[in-house]
């Protein structure tokens, strides 16, 4: 299934608060939302608050959304309706197209390094002879679904993964969102226990079962396709001692209320996906559902929280 990308092109100016409406619009709900020069080089440049990073402060920037399913032109264009009323400006080349089915994933991560990241050395296979004495390994080749470990919200779940779940220590585990299934195969080998993976993605679902058949595991890890808690496994292997859950903001917000009914009393969460600026919003929804935060780690733009149940 292609992913659909919705384009405009609006001034600088206001390029944040249409990105923004896309972003904070849950139907339909955005993957992902981005701005760019639409014209590079055009523009008079501006310091940033980084010392490196300079920007063009004028002329205009494309907003870029990216969905699931194809959205409707009018919807979308209902949610900018506002925007163009208090602003006064029109979202200019509208767009909505499939992206092109290339495998980006594997193309983007060909010949990445290993990466540490708590007790565990993630390693792609023409990497094998790089894996150091007393780590656990993760042989983890770029494919068809997301989650090599070298993106900083899976090293951030892996370092907690690290952190909380002890050798040879049974619990009852679930991964939401598992993509290749790094995180549920990580818990697997310190554990030795069965971990429940899902993914929207049925793609994701078989790459899971195949590293975790690499990784030796494969006993321990069962992955269904599911949203969220969409799927009966999911609702009758809970509570859980242990969820982790690297997606993105929004949804972690939606699934609050579903993390507090599947989560053990003084349960774990996991969660990561999460940009700094967006923190705030996923901490708020989930001490409305009485989960509180025990830890936190940045990296870059993203921040991994570990969350008390």
């Amino acid at each position: 299934m292609p992913i659909w990308k919705a384009s405009f092109v609006v001034p600088y100016s206001v390029a944040e608060i249409f990105s923004e409406a896309l972003e904070s619009a849950f139907s339909p709900e955005a993957l992902a939302v981005s701005t760019s020069e639409a014209h590079p080089g055009e523009g008079p440049l501006v310091q940033t608050a980084s010392d490196w990073n300079e920007i063009e402060a004028h002329g205009f920037w494309r907003v870029e959304a990216l969905y699931e399913d194809a959205p409707e032109a009018q919807v979308l264009r209902a949610i900018l309706s506002p925007v163009e009323d208090e602003t006064g400006i029109r979202a200019e080349e509208f767009v909505i197209a499939p992206m092109p089915e290339v495998d980006w994933v594997t193309k983007s991560l060909e010949g990445l390094d290993p990466v540490r990241a708590g007790r565990f050395f993630i390693y792609g296979s023409h990497d094998a002879d790089k894996v150091p004495a007393g780590v656990i390994p993760l042989l983890v080749d770029a494919g068809q679904a997301f989650g090599t470990g070298h993106h900083e919200t899976t090293t951030g779940c892996l370092e907690f993964i690290s952190e909380v779940v002890q050798s040879g220590h049974r619990l009852n585990a679930l991964d939401i969102g598992t993509g290749t299934g790094v995180l549920a195969i990580a818990i697997a080998k310190i554990a030795h226990c069965n971990v429940l993976a899902s993914d929207i993605d049925s793609v994701a679902v078989r790459v899971t079962r195949e590293n975790a058949k690499k990784n030796g595991v494969a006993p321990f890890i069962s992955a269904v396709t599911a949203k969220g808690f969409g799927h009966p496994a999911l609702h009758a292997r809970a509570p859980y001692d242990l969820i982790v859950a690297n997606i993105l903001a929004r949804p972690l917000v939606s699934l609050a209320p579903a993390f507090r009914a599947h989560l053990k009393p003084g349960g774990t969460l996991v969660l990561s996906g999460i940009l700094r600026t967006q923190e705030t919003m996923v901490t708020a929804a989930l001490r409305m559902q009485g989960l509180y935060l025990r830890s936190r780690r940045p990296r870059g733009d993203w921040v991994t929280l570990m969350v008390q149940g």
